[in-house]
């Protein structure tokens, strides 16, 4: 899953281009769940990063080492979890994960976000994303890397 980026201002996500026409590679998710009840819904939504950052870009420096879909038993539900690693000489001042996920009929159903500020060169962070879809409704995603050097 290492260079799941693109060049450029516009993410790629699953290490394609899909701005320029090409397939992306959507992983597939293949998980019975339930739907949060209200309460949990409340709570998750409370903790989900809430958009895009401004100023963020395709490094080549952020390299995914892993990453898969995890059903929580929590009020978490469905996340997208994972580790990337910056592997450029210099800090990034933030990094953002962009989640994009997708019903059966291929139609994209939202994007979710993560974020993390000062990631050292070398350094590796654990994420997850809170996907506020109920698990029944997710057939696949796809994820980029995003972030702003110092």
């Amino acid at each position: 899953m290492a260079g799941c980026l693109g060049t450029g201002t516009t993410p790629s996500y699953g290490g394609t281009d899909d701005e320029q026409g090409a397939e992306t590679e959507r992983v597939p998710v293949d998980v019975d769940g339930e739907s949060r009840t209200a309460e949990e819904m409340t709570a998750a939504t409370a903790l989900a990063d809430d958009g895009p950052a401004e100023g963020v870009s395709p490094l080549d420096a952020i390299t995914f080492i892993d990453h898969e879909f995890v059903l929580e038993d929590n009020y978490l539900g469905s996340t997208v979890q994972g580790t990337l690693e910056n592997e450029g000489d210099d800090r990034l001042s933030l990094v953002e994960i962009r989640v994009r996920v997708y019903d059966d009929a291929d139609d994209m159903l939202g994007v979710y976000f993560s974020h993390v500020n000062d990631l050292d060169s070398g350094q590796t962070w654990a994420f997850s994303v809170i996907v506020l879809q109920s698990p029944a409704d997710i057939a696949a995603y796809d994820i980029a890397a995003l972030g702003t050097p110092t």
